[in-house]
Formats: structure tokens, C-alpha cells, sequence
């Protein structure tokens, strides 16, 4: 027999169902030990001497694995793949070493899993290992620096803002990213513009939308119509003049599908589609680990294990059919520089289990959708696109429009899932790509509808939504 122990009830559920009755699997609930809040529990002095107490809360939880190891003389710590899983192993063995429950002849093994599956877990079971000391290290490092800014940090928040919890290594970062982008809104002045834009007809009376690019034989720039009166003298330039069709021309583009989830970028997703915060979603994302529908979901790897990408490949075929399945696999490498890479991305444990075939609650069904359809998405074809650009010019040159459009040729990975969009990356000039071009013919006259002048103004850089800010962080290379 042996006392295996992980962090959650219902991760214990889970994984003592796979083990069978030579087992007993027991909750720490999460970290047993921590530092006292006061001052003192880090000492600078004294190499950074930490004290650490076990938390009231979780006497009774170490009482029980204590309990349990009288009769089992092997412990195995199952808890998260991570370097906080490492720091939570770490903490209770020094706990029980402590109580004298784990003894010299006690026999400790350290087993860590990607995903909660039957099979993970017998290989993980299989291939024991030693506490990793660089990860605790690596913990203990970070854990001293909150300890040593929050705690003198903390107390000045709170002052000055009622209601804050605390601050530290993120929460200093954000407020000060929150702080600058505040400062850059309240400095902002606002420019104007105008933009001139045709209805056009071909002469088979299909209309058609363009926009004026060049006055006087001159390409506008941005702020080159400045104010109503260089508009109107830009409308009736175009309309004192004949239009003709100079130049069509169509060329095929594609668009690849995004990267699986990673733990920001699941995040971000979320956020944009659900409106879920952080902790929402990492909530959700920890209740389909634990139950064994999802691998592991604090990660910033993107790279998916071969076996889910064939098996993601035979649900792309069987699902919408060979044209779906790109000839070989996708493979994705993270551009952060810091990134660790020591997981896999966010994905399905089990690629053919579609979400209609599952009963979950409403906020873990949601983010298992999303995960299911990104990660598929990831090894679907590309999506191919033919984008056409009509330019109309009149006889003198003085005078040139541009109409743009974009027809879906084939959907590929967007029949699947589509990547949200945060405001700002929203390109917002006129040079997006259009709906749908009527038949248009070089060299045939443009008819002249109506011609319209729009006055807009800058805008001042949006404030941060969770995603944004999330993003920017991961940009700045803050876990």
C-alpha cells in the first residue's frame, strides 16, 4: 500500500479511481505551510532565512496523511506539474518530516502528469523521480521576493486605496501599465480627419463602394483632408471629373490558424468571448483538469504531444472530410524569449470527445468548447481567400478611388473557430479588406451615385480589459 497524495478532493476522486484499492489517495487542499505575516519571516541578514508555519486551516489535512503513513510505507506526492506543485511536495514532506510521520526507511517518490488520464498516470506511476530542489529553489527565490516587497508594500495600498488586497511582484507591474496608459489617455488631443468615399456603378448597375486615395496625382495621407473644407474641395474634385477603371487586380492570400491555448492566451480567448476574468477561467480550466477532460492549464507551451496531433487529425477527417487535413502536421514554437516550454499546450485529453457529448456546468462546458475547437482548429488547413483591388482614376490622373474585397474561397479552420480580436488590434484605417466586388472590367467607366465626405477624430489608446492587460504583460515577459 501507499499514500498518494495531490492537491484537490477532486483531483484525489479522479486519479483513485485510476490507482484501484492498493492506493490511498488523500488532499493536502493545496499549500500546508506558509510564512507568517509578520515581520521577520524573511530574514535578508541571515542568507535569507525563511520561518514557515503550517496553516491552521491545514493541521487537520497533514494530521490525516500523518495518519495514513502508520500504516503504508510509501509516500508518493502527485501534485501539479508545475513549479508551485514542486513547492507543494516540498512543503509537506518537511511537514510530515517534521511530525516524525515520514521516517529515514519511509520511501518517497515523486510522480508528476500532463493530464489526469488512465494512462498518463500508470506511466507517471511508472517513472518515479526525487523532488526537483531547482524548481523549489526557484519558488523559494520568488516567494521571499513577494514576501519582501508585498510586505512593505502592502500596507502603503492599503492606505491609499481601501478595498486592495495586496501588492507584489504582478499586481505592482499592472498597477503601474494601468497607471502610464492612464496618463497617456489624459494626455491624449484629439486630431481631426476626413475621408471621402464614392458609391460606383458599373455599367450593368451593380454599385460598388470606394474610397479617394490620391488628389491632384498626390496619395492622401491620414491627416492630408484635415478639416471640412479640404473635404468638400476633394468632393467636388471628383465630382467635376469622369471616372474610369484603371487597374483590377485579383491574387489568392491565406490565413493560418492560431497556436493551441497556452495559459495567457486561453486568458485573453475567454475573456473577449465570455466575458470570464482570470480567475474565473483559470477556476473552470482547474475543475475539467481535475476530472480529467483537459491537460494541464498553467503552461505557456504551445507544442502538442504527436499522439493528440494524429489523433486531432483522424476527428479533422472523419468530422469534415480529407480536403480539412493538411498534408503534414502543424508544428508551433512559442516567439517569447522566456518562455519555459515545460509543458504542453491547453488541449482535449481525449480529441474525440466533441462537447455535446459531455455534461458539464455552464462555465466549464463553455471553456471546454473553446479548447476543443482551437485545438482542432490548430492542425486544420489554412482558410484561402481571393482579395480583390479595383482603382478608378480619371483621364487627368488628378483624381484616383480604390475599391477593395475579399471572397472566402475555401473556409478551412474557419469552419471550425475563429480567433477573437481585441479592440485595438482592430486595424481602424480604410484599408481593410471589403465584402464582395460585383463584376467589375478594366477600362470601363465608373458612375458616379453619391460621393460623401466623413469627418472622424482620433481616438485616445482604450483602456486595458483583463485580455488586453493580460497580453501586454506576457509581452513584457510577467507570468
Amino acid at each position: 500500500m501507499a499514500v498518494v497524495v495531490v492537491e484537490s478532493p477532486a483531483k484525489a476522486k479522479t486519479i483513485n479511481q485510476y490507482l484501484g484499492p492498493g492506493y490511498t489517495v488523500l488532499a493536502s487542499y493545496g499549500h500546508v505551510r506558509d510564512l507568517p505575516a509578520k515581520d521577520g519571516s524573511v530574514d535578508p541578514d541571515q542568507d535569507f532565512a525563511m520561518k514557515w508555519e503550517v496553516a491552521p486551516e491545514s493541521q487537520k489535512h497533514v494530521r490525516a496523511i500523518a495518519e495514513a503513513l502508520k500504516d503504508d510505507g510509501k509516500l508518493i506526492l502527485a501534485t501539479d506539474p508545475d513549479r508551485e506543485g514542486e513547492a507543494i511536495s516540498w512543503h509537506l514532506l518537511q511537514a510530515l518530516t517534521g511530525r516524525k510521520a515520514v521516517k529515514k526507511d519511509t520511501e518517497v517518490a515523486r510522480v508528476a502528469f500532463n493530464a489526469i488520464t488512465r494512462a498518463a498516470v500508470a506511466q507517471a506511476m511508472e517513472n518515479p523521480r526525487q523532488i526537483d530542489m531547482e524548481l523549489v529553489d526557484a519558488y523559494l527565490a520568488r516567494r521571499a521576493l513577494d514576501y519582501l516587497v508585498g510586505f512593505k508594500l502592502s500596507p502603503v495600498l492599503w492606505r491609499k486605496l481601501p478595498g486592495a488586497r495586496s501588492a507584489g511582484r504582478v499586481q505592482s507591474v499592472a498597477l503601474r501599465l494601468i497607471v502610464e496608459r492612464e496618463m497617456e489617455i489624459e494626455a491624449f488631443r484629439a486630431r481631426e480627419y476626413w475621408t471621402v468615399k464614392a458609391l460606383l456603378a458599373t455599367p450593368r448597375g451593380d454599385t460598388y463602394e470606394a474610397r479617394l486615395v490620391t488628389l491632384d496625382g498626390r496619395k492622401l495621407d491620414k491627416f492630408d483632408l484635415g478639416d471640412e473644407g479640404a473635404a468638400t474641395t476633394a468632393v467636388a474634385a471628383i465630382e467635376a471629373r469622369d471616372l474610369t477603371v484603371s487597374a483590377v487586380e485579383s491574387k489568392p492570400a491565406t490565413r493560418n490558424p492560431a497556436a493551441p491555448f497556452m495559459t495567457s492566451t486561453l486568458q485573453q480567448e475567454a475573456s473577449r468571448k465570455f466575458g470570464f476574468g482570470a480567475r474565473q477561467t483559470m477556476n473552470a480550466a482547474q475543475r475539467l483538469y481535475e476530472a480529467g477532460h483537459i491537460t494541464y492549464m498553467r503552461t505557456d507551451g504551445i507544442d502538442m504531444a504527436p499522439e493528440a496531433v494524429m489523433s486531432a487529425r483522424d476527428v479533422i477527417k472523419a468530422r469534415y472530410g480529407a480536403d480539412y487535413v493538411p498534408s503534414s502536421p502543424r508544428m508551433y514554437k512559442n516567439k517569447a524569449k522566456n518562455a519555459q516550454e515545460a509543458h504542453e499546450c491547453i488541449r482535449p485529453t481525449d480529441m474525440g470527445k466533441h462537447p455535446d457529448s459531455i455534461r458539464l456546468e455552464p462555465d466549464q462546458w463553455k471553456l471546454y468548447d473553446l479548447i476543443w475547437k482551437r485545438s482542432l482548429a490548430s492542425q486544420m488547413e489554412a482558410a484561402r481567400f481571393e482579395r480583390t483591388t479595383i482603382d478608378i482614376a480619371s483621364a487627368d490622373r488628378a483624381v484616383g478611388l480604390r475599391a477593395t474585397g475579399q471572397v472566402v474561397t475555401f473556409d478551412g479552420f474557419l469552419k471550425v473557430y475563429t480567433e477573437g480580436r481585441d479592440d485595438e488590434d482592430i486595424d481602424l484605417s480604410e484599408d481593410g479588406d471589403g465584402g464582395r466586388l460585383p463584376n467589375i472590367v478594366n477600362g470601363e467607366p465608373a458612375q458616379k451615385r453619391s460621393v460623401t465626405p466623413e469627418q472622424h477624430f482620433t481616438q485616445p489608446p482604450p483602456r486595458y480589459t483583463e485580455a488586453t492587460l493580460v497580453k501586454r504583460m506576457e509581452e513584457l515577459g510577467i507570468g
